[in-house]
């Protein structure tokens, strides 16, 4: 009986980690950097359901932009996202990802604005792709 407890024991003491919760994206774990007009922010993003995300990229005419590069910079260096509005400036809480690919032969680099970002786009530097992710995002303050 004793062999029995033990082992009882130890498959629950196993399983303790498995259910604490992970930290939640409502809090601190969803902030991020962000550029905006060359000037950094802090923001906080949190990824809506994908029920929602198709309900609103049908029908809200004006959602935000964020532009991330999940493929990074050298040196395994990651790529500031960079928002197209913030309070003040056509500012929607809702964004629609699109991921920036930088084109053969164009070393991947910061972009600072949705106008470099244009520019780039124009120049053949870069590559734009809408995504299908929707986010919640509050530009939550400057640089910290």
């Amino acid at each position: 009986m004793k062999k029995l407890r033990f082992v009882a024991s130890l498959m629950l003491l196993n399983l303790i980690p498995a259910l604490a919760p992970a930290a939640s994206e409502n809090g601190r774990a969803g902030i991020m950097p962000a550029l905006y007009d060359g000037e950094q922010f802090t923001i906080n993003l949190k990824e809506l359901g994908d029920t929602a995300a198709d309900a609103l990229r049908d029908h809200n005419g004006s959602i935000n932009v964020i532009y991330m590069s999940d493929e990074g910079l050298p040196g395994d260096q990651p790529f500031i996202s960079v928002i197209d509005a913030i309070q003040g400036d056509g500012f929607n809480p809702l964004w629609l990802e699109v991921q920036i690919h930088f084109t053969a032969g164009n070393t991947p680099v910061h972009l600072g604005s949705d106008d470099e970002i244009q520019d780039a786009f124009l120049a053949g530097k870069i590559t734009l792709e809408p995504t299908d992710e929707v986010y919640r995002c509050s530009v939550i303050g400057p640089k910290q």
